[in-house]
């Protein structure tokens, strides 16, 4: 069939004809795969900064909406594993705390861990979560990791200020050692 016919039997149905577009007016991005260790391109991930504030604040109203406590979770989780280790490191092991109260020694510790082990998983869980997303659209992969890594640390805040809770409570003021 010609492109004349093609064109006599689309106008016989209603249909408009449009010519072709010259390709030069359209710009053209081609993505080739790195080679090597990939260098951080930060202004790229400044253009996308906006998409990175939504995805971080989607991650974090979804991670609260969805539970029954809330942001009491990043405050239950690592206050009873302080509670655990206290009591079979501290009491049962007579493990030493060179003087600090076995609680805050241990919950000193637990805080930045249970961020540093939580924003691993969810980093690596966004990347197979997403993975239509990054299949379909262009926009830097740097951005779904780090999204979940900025939401993490809300409970890190909350689990912080439950620390300098307990710091008060047991009396112990931060020297320059810190």
């Amino acid at each position: 069939m010609t492109a004349v016919h093609e064109k006599a039997i689309s106008q016989q149905k209603g249909a408009a004809v449009e010519e072709l577009v010259p390709s030069a007016e359209v710009p053209v991005t081609i993505i080739r795969p790195s080679r090597g260790w990939v260098p951080l391109k930060l202004r790229e991930l400044w253009e996308y900064r906006e998409l990175l504030y939504f995805l971080t604040w989607r991650d974090i109203k979804v991670r609260y909406k969805q539970t029954f406590i809330g942001a009491g979770w990043a405050i239950i989780q690592p206050f009873f594993t302080m509670v655990v280790f206290s009591i079979f490191f501290g009491r049962l092991a007579r493990i030493p705390s060179e003087g600090i109260p076995y609680p805050i020694f241990a919950y000193t510790a637990l805080v930045p861990w249970m961020y540093f082990a939580n924003a691993l998983s969810q980093a690596s869980n966004s990347l197979v979560e997403h993975q239509r997303v990054i299949t379909k659209i262009y926009f830097p992969r740097l951005i779904l990791p780090l999204a979940s890594m900025l939401s993490g640390l809300l409970d890190l805040a909350i689990a912080f200020a439950v620390l300098v809770g307990m710091m008060l409570f047991y009396g112990i003021v931060p020297t320059a050692a810190i």
